[in-house]
């Protein structure tokens, strides 16, 4: 059949001219054949186009759902931070109050409430990491750590409370309020002088303002010293008992007298530039058995 000749007339008019086209067998055979090839090539391209666009389709919406887990994991990191650090403040706001009562803490708690050994900080070890379910363990494992420094410290609060409540004396003569307004000018510790420029130790902090600047008692006390001296200039010392003493230096004047009972947040000077002073500011001590300590350990506002 196909080497069978075929003939074909073709007519040309309607005069009757004609011509007669003679083809093999296998010629239409081949047309079949290309025809049959190109609907199955449409087909199979059909077919593939349609696959192509489903998953493009499906690469977006994978896409679209990775970015709004990202953002959904990044929203969660910012607010585990914020959480941390909210956290990281109440227990540094419970070492001064154990440092005002003298309460020591148990140092493996210390090490696990604060931080130290298991707990690291989120930002700074997680967040690089891109693999989903590791960063998802890894911020279930913050999580955890995170809930077991939350109950130590509630344990810890609950351990104060219940100290407070049998020193309340204690606590009330504890100075634990900034003297003055103003900005810390130069902190306690090692420094160079101002006017030697050599390095001594600063026994207090100096805080710089205004002259006539407010300046009031930090805890309940009596005065035990009002007067000049000693490169303070115009200077007052209160005797808060159990051995705390806090000094106030380089005054204007003071509107107290000495044995005279002042409670804490009590009016009872103004900020001055006297004695061995470089400016207006005041100089504030806190002592404990004639040692003088940082004062803002003691500052909780």
């Amino acid at each position: 059949m196909l080497f069978n000749r075929y003939h074909v007339v073709v007519f040309k008019d309607n005069q009757g001219h004609c011509k007669k086209i003679s083809l093999h067998g296998w010629f239409f055979a081949s047309i079949l054949f290309l025809i049959f090839s190109l609907s199955a090539g449409n087909i199979f391209l059909w077919k593939y186009y349609h696959q192509s666009q489903t998953l493009a389709q499906n690469l977006a919406d994978s896409e679209k759902t990775i970015f709004e887990q990202n953002s959904q994991i990044l929203s969660m990191v910012d607010k585990l931070r914020i959480v941390q650090k909210d956290l990281q403040r109440v227990q540094q706001f419970d070492t001064k109050l154990r440092v005002m009562i003298n309460l020591d803490k148990d140092q493996g708690e210390t090490t696990s409430a604060i931080g130290g050994a298991k707990t690291k900080d989120f930002a700074d070890n997680y967040l690089p990491i891109h693999r989903q379910e590791l960063l998802a363990r890894k911020i279930h494992s913050f999580l955890k750590d995170l809930n077991t420094e939350v109950r130590l410290e509630e344990v810890s609060q609950q351990e104060l409370i219940q100290t407070f409540r049998k020193n309340q004396r204690l606590l009330a003569a504890t100075p634990s309020i900034w003297p003055t307004e103003g900005w810390v000018a130069s902190p306690f510790g090692s420094r160079i002088s101002p006017f030697t420029g050599r390095k001594d130790f600063h026994k207090g902090i100096d805080i710089a303002n205004r002259i006539g600047t407010p300046i009031y008692a930090t805890a309940n006390g009596r005065v035990s010293f009002a007067g000049t001296g000693g490169g303070y200039g115009v200077n007052l010392i209160i005797n808060h008992g159990a051995g705390v003493l806090t000094r106030y230096g380089h005054m204007n004047r003071y509107i107290v007298k000495r044995g005279q009972k002042v409670k804490r947040g009590e009016l009872i000077g103004y900020m001055g530039n006297t004695g061995r002073s470089t400016g207006p500011h005041l100089h504030y001590e806190v002592k404990l058995n004639g040692v003088a300590l940082n004062p803002k350990k003691f500052i909780l506002n």
